[in-house]
């Protein structure tokens, strides 16, 4: 009896305890199901996700597992989304909701996409800021120093200039247009004569002057998303600035260095397209904030013809300066087919049609100069 019970307790033992070699089998198991739990892991999203289907080793065993993944992150919403004009098609494919480009000496609309809206316009407001300054007839060799009331606290933004940077008024301004340097525009604002809010008053003195009815500005670096304009008005202050050399010297320079009193400090151009042997400009402004998105405003001279471009509301790095390649591309295209066109002409030839593609959307008016 006694070798009975020993027998079945020896047998039950060997049935509930593992051997050594299973043990040895199990650890990998393990491992592989511990890298699989990391693998889900990864895909577990926020509410809302869309459930991502992966293939993972558990046990040793294949198995197909569905976890939520996180929804691809989203650009912000820009004022220009808010207002449906991102449905808006044209024969370029352009990625700008707005764009407007004339021939600058005949003031001929080309391109017309959304021109007269009003938008934000981000730094492109320091294009103005620059034409109060030059034509304040203020010493440009005077030296002024950045202070807390130039720094911008109601939203991330960037600049390179400490609070007691010391430098000209004519650096301040060359770092403002050509870097879009935010702490230099608001020390030129601020240190205008009846200070920052005589020169916002300025500003809007001068856009009306010009003509610029859909334009208002509410401080000199283009932080604030109430420093609104429609590309129509831009174009117009394009016009008159062009007849600045300082202001075309500045926002053309692809670098340019300065001392804040302590150091030297190198700056580039937020515009990559003036250094470009492809590109002839004149003049220029760059601009972002998230509810303008991006922004670019240009004078280029484009198969001998002075054109003047302005995008805004784009998405992306690269979009508003692709968006200027594709209008150049279109307008070399269309002159070299004029071109051909009068040459065949002068044969007895029918004269060649531009092809359909390259043909935008245009309005009949146009911009008048200076105003």
């Amino acid at each position: 009896m006694l070798k009975l019970v020993c027998t079945a307790l020896v047998s039950l033992m060997l049935v509930l305890e593992p051997s050594a070699a299973s043990a040895k089998q199990a650890r990998p198991h393990a491992a592989k199901k511990v890298k699989a739990s990391k693998v889900n892991k990864a895909f577990v999203a926020r509410p809302g996700g869309k459930r991502a289907r992966r293939v993972a080793v558990v046990r040793g065993k294949r198995m197909v597992i569905y976890a939520r993944r996180s929804a691809p992150a989203m650009l912000a919403m820009t004022a220009g989304d808010r207002a449906g004009l991102n449905q808006t098609r044209d024969p370029l494919a352009l990625a700008s909701s707005v764009a407007f480009v004339i021939d600058q000496s005949s003031s001929q609309v080309l391109l017309d996409k959304n021109a007269n809206v009003a938008l934000p316009i981000a730094s492109i407001t320091k294009m103005m800021t620059g034409l109060i300054v030059v034509q304040s007839g203020l010493d440009m060799r005077e030296m002024l120093t950045v202070t807390d009331a130039d720094v911008y606290r109601m939203k991330f933004s960037s600049s390179r200039l400490r609070v007691g940077a010391r430098m000209s008024r004519g650096d301040l301004l060359h770092i403002a247009l050509m870097s879009s340097e935010n702490r230099a525009a608001a020390a030129l604002g601020r240190n205008y004569p009846g200070g920052l809010g005589a020169f916002v008053a300025a500003m809007n003195a001068k856009a009306h002057e010009l003509g610029m009815m859909d334009t208002h500005y509410v401080d000199s670096s283009g932080l604030s998303s109430q420093n609104v304009a429609s590309a129509r008005d831009l174009a117009r202050l394009m016009t008159v600035a062009y007849g600045e050399p300082l202001l075309r010297q500045f926002s053309t320079d692809p670098k340019y260095v300065v001392n804040d009193g302590q150091r030297d400090m190198h700056y580039g151009n937020t515009n990559y397209l003036v250094a470009s042997p492809d590109w002839n400009i004149g003049l220029q402004k760059t601009g972002f904030i998230n509810e303008a998105g991006k922004c670019l405003m240009l004078q280029a001279v484009i198969q001998g013809r002075n054109v003047i471009m302005v995008f805004l509301d784009s998405k992306g790095r690269q979009t508003r300066t692709a968006d200027a390649g594709r209008v150049k591309r279109w307008l070399e295209t269309t002159a070299s087919t004029a071109t051909s066109a009068t040459a065949t002409s002068a044969t007895g030839t029918s004269n060649a049609e531009t092809p359909a593609q390259y043909r935008p959307v245009s309005r009949a008016e146009g911009v008048s100069q200076g105003g």
